[in-house]
């Protein structure tokens, strides 16, 4: 039975920083975040080698020029609405990507032979910019906030996450709003989509009582729009859900039991020379 975030008996629930897996801290209070729960729910052995032997992956370069058009436009709400034009977001891109170059000094190196070659890609993001600009007007927005960080403890397992946007009307009603920089789902997959999107209106509902109105996810790749409005019930589905694959997850640690899942997606893994589905032999788990 869920418990009401106003009942006495809530889990306690905070804005904080989100994790993955298990926490350094001396408690190691288990997290998961929606991509880790979308891992394990694509491949257990994925999850595996990214959350249990943290095996790196190259970066890709649509992975980055994602990471690059999230970043301007965060930063285009930074600038008075009228300002909140195409062109000023498209001048933006090379300060974007030069923020996401600090993070990781060989980055650039990684992905390009030439300077040429890096610009010609990060040209490549202005059609996702426009797209954005197709779907929305700017200038006639205010978000409530950008980059949210959202966490909340049930059970004694904190999810966590980052929310790209989160709108307020008057009345206080929320939305919450997700980039994404790919194609929108085929008919039939939506609902895999709306995981991620259920997962943070769940974290906000615990955190504040509050459902969200709306959420909704731009795809950008294609220019369209997938919205929901979910309500308490939805939520507490997704509750149950979340802690049912927490506890799959769990049974995989006692049992070192991380089957892989052959999809089609195994086609931009970077571990099939480790895994048995490919004739690979998955290193030893970590103590």
């Amino acid at each position: 039975m869920s418990t009401s975030p106003s009942d006495p008996g809530a889990p306690a629930a905070t804005l904080a920083d989100p994790g993955e897996a298990w926490e350094e801290a001396p408690t190691r209070v288990p997290s998961l975040s929606p991509s880790r729960a979308g891992d394990f729910m694509q491949c257990p052995l994925l999850y595996r080698f990214r959350t249990v032997d943290r095996i790196p992956e190259r970066p890709s370069r649509e992975a980055v020029r994602g990471t690059v058009v999230h970043q301007v436009l965060e930063d285009l709400f930074d600038l008075p609405p009228a300002e909140r034009t195409l062109d000023r977001a498209t001048a933006m891109l090379p300060t974007a990507w030069d923020l996401v170059r600090e993070q990781d000094e060989a980055l650039a190196a990684q992905l390009f032979e030439t300077a040429d070659e890096a610009e010609e890609w990060l040209r490549t993001a202005e059609p996702l910019l426009e797209s954005y600009f197709r779907l929305e007007d700017p200038t006639r927005l205010q978000p409530a906030e950008r980059e949210l960080r959202v966490e909340v403890e049930l059970d004694g397992l904190v999810l966590r996450g980052y929310v790209d946007r989160l709108d307020r009307n008057a009345a206080g009603d929320t939305r919450v709003v997700d980039y994404k920089t790919g194609r929108s789902p085929g008919e039939g997959f939506e609902q895999k989509a709306l995981f991620q999107m259920r997962f943070y209106a769940l974290v906000l509902w615990r955190a504040t009582g509050t459902v969200p109105r709306v959420l909704q996810l731009l795809y950008l790749g294609n220019g369209q729009v997938l919205r929901y409005e979910p309500d308490e019930s939805d939520l507490v589905a997704t509750e149950r859900k979340v802690k049912a694959l927490w506890a799959a997850i769990q049974r995989a640690h006692e049992t070192g039991d991380w089957r892989p899942s052959p999809s089609k997606l195994c086609d931009w893994c970077d571990h099939q020379a480790l895994c048995p589905a490919f004739g690979g032999t998955p290193p030893e788990l970590p103590a």
